[in-house]
């Protein structure tokens, strides 16, 4: 079933689009990819003998594929025309619905938020101690001092 679902998928690819990459997916379907129209076709093996489950969907901006828009279950037997026929349906009712949601940030925008109005604070470039850090240094230092004259009056 898979090396005739291969040879059918080819002959429909040439059928459907010029430009095409056609490859066979770990569970034994068949994606048609055309890239150029951001269009894929999926043909599966279902259980009935010669029938095979088209799905069509999208391809997104990042070149991964979105979820199937639609489906619709065929048989190998009608000919590779009948085929061609489903899956253009399958594509127009693809195309018909609505864009699907990117989560690229647009370009140009601005940021929307609480922060948005604040300025920012300006990055510090040069490493140095402010005059709290010395006094605190001094303070432990003097604190040690008297610790190590304590010990020594002692003995």
């Amino acid at each position: 079933m898979s090396a005739q679902l291969r040879d059918t998928a080819g002959e429909l690819a040439e059928l459907l689009w010029r430009e095409h990459t056609l490859y066979r997916e770990r569970s034994g379907s068949v994606v048609i990819r055309g890239a150029h129209v951001d269009r894929w076709i999926s043909l599966s093996p279902t259980g009935g003998q010669d029938q095979v489950l088209i799905r069509a969907g999208r391809i997104l901006d990042g070149g991964t594929t979105a979820p199937a828009r639609s489906e619709a279950v065929a048989s190998l037997a009608d000919g590779t025309a009948e085929l061609a026929a489903v899956c253009r349906r399958l594509l127009a009712e693809a195309a018909a619905g609505p864009a699907p949601v990117t989560r690229q940030p647009r370009p140009g925008r601005p940021k929307k938020g609480k922060g948005a109005n604040r300025p920012r604070r300006p990055v510090r470039t040069s490493r140095h101690t402010g005059l709290a850090s010395w006094l605190i240094i001094l303070a432990l230092v003097g604190v040690v001092a008297l610790f190590v004259r304590n010990l020594a009056t002692a003995f």
